[in-house]
């Protein structure tokens, strides 16, 4: 009898470890899948704020219809592009304007949204 509940407290300790094991290993996923999701909502939320300029008269600190001039500052953001969820660039140009997201939790994981005013398009997205 004594054999029968030693196996048993092993077994139990064994899938219990797996389970805890298994967890840990769902949890970290979910938790770069909410940074990725994160550092996505960071980049149209810019790329909205991008189009702003684009189409605000220059005379009233906006673009004129055009992206040349924008930066971070511009797009409500601070000026090193660095938040809790990642880093971020702004590269204008006339008519269009990347804007690039770096995880900061993901390795290497950067996403780019292409703003173009003058395509259905609008906004195009690339990443992950």
């Amino acid at each position: 009898m004594g054999t029968q509940q030693l196996l048993l407290i092993v077994l139990g300790v064994i899938i219990v470890g797996i389970a805890v094991v298994v967890g840990i290993n769902i949890f970290g996923t979910n938790a770069d899948n909410a940074n990725k999701d994160a550092v996505t909502q960071d980049c149209l939320r810019l790329a909205a704020a991008a189009q702003g300029f684009y189409r605000k008269p220059a005379l009233l600190g906006g673009g004129g219809n055009s992206f040349n001039g924008v930066d971070l500052a511009d797009l409500g953001m601070d000026a090193t592009g660095v938040n809790i969820n990642g880093t971020y660039t702004v590269t204008p140009a006339d008519q269009t304007c990347d804007i690039v997201g770096t995880s900061a939790t993901v390795n290497a994981a950067t996403v780019t949204i292409t703003v173009n005013p003058g395509s259905i398009d609008d906004p195009v997205f690339a990443g992950w």
